[in-house]
C-alpha cells in the first residue's frame, strides 16, 4: 500500500479508547486516514454514502466493536459481508467481549480476525501497535 493512503475506519463508542486508537495511528508515519463513527448506525450510514457521509469513501479496513448502540456490531458485520459492494473490506473485530459465542458468530459472518481489547493500557497500545503493522504493512488490501 505504499504511496497510496490507506483509510480505516474505525467503529467505537467508547470515547477513551476512541481516542487512543486515533493517536496510536497518528504517531505511526504510515500514509492513513482514520474515520471515525460512534455507533453502528453511523457506520452503515458511513459505508452506504448516506445523509451526513453522502461524500465519505470506501475505506480499506474497518476496525469494528461488536457492543455498540442503536445497531449492534454483530448485525454490522452481518449487513457489510452481505453486501456485495462492501463485502471484501477486511473487517477486524476490536472488542472487550471474550464469548467463545461472540468469536465463532463472526468469524461464520466472515470477520477477518477477532482481538480482544486488554485492559491495559500498554497491551492495548501494543495491540493496536500490531493490528497496524500488520494489516498496513503486511498485507495486501484490496483496492
Amino acid at each position: 500500500m505504499i504511496g497510496k493512503t490507506v483509510e480505516i475506519l474505525l467503529v467505537e463508542d467508547n470515547p477513551a479508547d476512541a481516542r487512543l486508537v486515533m493517536e496510536v495511528f497518528k504517531d505511526f508515519k504510515i500514509n492513513n486516514k482514520l474515520y471515525h463513527v460512534k455507533d453502528g448506525v453511523e457506520a452503515m450510514d458511513y459505508l452506504q454514502h448516506s445523509g451526513e457521509y453522502a461524500d465519505t469513501s470506501k475505506p480499506d479496513l474497518i476496525l469494528l466493536d461488536l457492543n455498540l448502540p442503536r445497531k449492534d456490531g454483530r448485525e454490522v458485520l452481518k449487513e457489510i459481508k452481505e453486501d456485495e459492494e462492501l463485502k471484501c473490506i477486511p473487517v477486524v473485530i476490536l472488542t472487550t467481549s471474550s464469548a467463545e459465542d461472540d468469536v465463532l458468530k463472526t468469524y461464520c459472518n466472515h470477520a477477518n480476525c477477532y482481538i480482544i481489547k486488554p485492559v491495559d493500557f500498554d497491551q492495548f497500545i501494543k495491540v493496536i501497535q500490531s493490528i497496524e503493522s500488520f494489516w498496513l504493512t503486511m498485507v495486501k488490501l484490496p483496492s
